[in-house]
């Protein structure tokens, strides 16, 4: 996440042409660069907001709409970094797998078995 700090320089995968086709410096766009993969390793980050149920008094409003103060005694909250990561993972999966069907719906060609 650290690129969004990084110059236009910086932050380039510079391209040569190898012996086996195009090989790039880095990876620093992750496997993709301007929403096309590159053949690289695909490199996926993601933040988790932290929980919210704090020992801090906090604002809220009540069923009534009202402005009222709210105070949470003891941790209510799933582990969520234990979750997290599974959750992530299955997320890109599935955006990767609809983009997979995207391309085959577009040429019209079978790609061979998905899942293998």
């Amino acid at each position: 996440m650290a690129a969004a700090e990084l110059t236009g320089e910086a932050n380039a995968d510079e391209i040569s042409m190898g012996s086996d086709g195009p090989e790039y410096s880095s990876n620093h766009a992750g496997g993709i660069l301007g929403g096309l993969s590159t053949g690289q390793d695909l490199v996926v980050r993601f933040a988790v907001k932290p929980t919210s149920s704090i020992l801090t008094t906090r604002k809220t409003i009540n069923k009534s709409g009202e402005n009222t103060e709210i105070v949470t005694k003891g941790r209510h909250d799933p582990c969520v970094g234990i979750r997290a990561v599974p959750v992530g993972e299955a997320m890109m999966a599935c955006v990767i797998l609809d983009h997979l069907l995207l391309h085959r719906g577009q040429i019209g060609e079978n790609q061979g078995k998905i899942g293998v």
